[in-house]
């Protein structure tokens, strides 16, 4: 899940300095519960929506909807005619980097996409976008909103570690009562938390208020609650090597792509507890497992993978010292209101001139 990005003066005229009102297209599955919230909370904005022709959301946070829905040719000539005629996107188009691509080309008016996800900049990056349409069109993301609950999945994952769920689980299904032995203590350990976005702020807070020692690895200064020790990237093998577990809450980008490598996970300290709440492609898989193998990793938490769905033949299905979640640690059943308040927020700011939240950083994409 990406860090939310500090925001530049606007290079050209706000949007709202050329028009009093906001004609936004939902571009993806969003209730008609949540269009009137949206217009209610912010009265200036028109979300145009025709729910016949959005795919069904098979669960909460289902932003892309049913992937088995196809349009008739007239229903997809309606639904580009709505993106087409916005000033903005909440949402990219169908969740689609060339559905993205081709809305952009064809709408000129078009001034700010928002996307559902935190990690949207990937999806920015991959549509190739021109200069020009980064210099006239905002991209924002809906980075903050999942913060506390996959902070929560970092706390079950540090907790499965330090308590060897895995044995726990094991001695239960054969039905042994095993000699005890020692168990971590969390209030104990000394937990690195690598990525200080919002992601990473509520699993430290949330860690320190255990009683954990928090040592935060970013690549700038900053203040956070919750952080004993705060360390620059650049030290980040000698924190591996003196903490009980890390949690990572990288962003996806070229610069943080198998950040954790071989080399990184041999300089961890033997039998950390490692979790990801980040972004799969900051770990080099075939390297997490065989730190698993060997016992560098004693357990993983992870929510996120190289690729997705997690493939049937990854050994990490079948590894009692991993949990796999399937990308969904995220998801409650407040997510889509979170989003479309968020939304809402940022309508008002940027009919109002002023700085929007979350704006994508269009260099590294995060």
């Amino acid at each position: 899940m990406a860090e939310t990005c500090k925001i530049a003066p606007p290079r050209r005229p706000t949007l709202a300095v050329m028009v009093k009102q906001l004609r936004v297209a939902a571009a993806t599955v969003l209730s008609e519960e949540l269009c009137e919230l949206i217009e209610t909370i912010e009265p200036r904005v028109e979300v145009v929506r025709d729910q016949s022709i959005m795919p069904p959301a098979r669960y909460p946070g289902d932003h892309g909807g049913d992937p088995a829905f196809v349009r008739t040719p007239e229903q997809q000539a309606a639904f580009d005619a709505i993106v087409d005629g916005a000033d903005a996107l909440y949402g990219l188009p169908d969740e689609s980097a060339t559905a993205l691509r081709r809305t952009v080309a064809a709408n000129p008016r078009l001034r700010w996409v928002h996307t559902s996800r935190a990690g949207g900049g990937a999806h920015i990056k991959e549509a190739g976008l021109s200069a020009e349409a980064f210099e006239r069109i905002a991209f924002t993301t809906s980075a903050g909103v999942h913060a506390d609950p996959l902070a929560e999945f970092a706390v079950l994952g540090v907790f499965a570690g330090a308590k060897d769920l895995d044995l726990l689980q094991q001695a239960q299904r054969a039905h042994e009562w095993r000699l005890r032995w020692t168990l971590g203590w969390v209030s104990r350990q000394r937990v690195a938390v690598v990525g200080l976005g919002s992601i990473g702020r509520a699993a430290a807070g949330k860690l320190a208020a255990l009683g954990a020692t928090v040592v935060g690895v970013h690549r700038r200064a900053v203040d956070v609650p919750g952080v004993a020790e705060l360390r620059l990237m650049e030290e980040l093998p000698a924190v591996l090597a003196e903490v009980d577990a890390v949690v990572l809450a990288l962003p996806g980008t070229d610069l943080t792509h198998h950040l954790f490598d071989g080399p990184m996970f041999a300089a961890m300290k033997r039998g950390i507890t490692f979790v990801n709440v980040g972004r799969g492609t900051t770990v080099d898989e075939t390297a997490l497992i065989g730190a698993l193998r060997d016992g560098t990793v004693g357990y993983a938490a992870l929510d996120v993978f190289e690729i997705e769905p997690l493939p049937q033949s990854s050994p990490l299905w079948d590894m009692d010292n991993v949990i796999v979640s399937p990308h969904g640690a995220a998801i409650t059943v407040e997510e889509d209101r979170l989003i479309a308040e968020l939304f809402a927020d940022n309508a008002t700011r940027l009919l109002d001139g002023r700085p929007l939240r979350n704006v994508v950083n269009t260099h590294e994409f995060y």
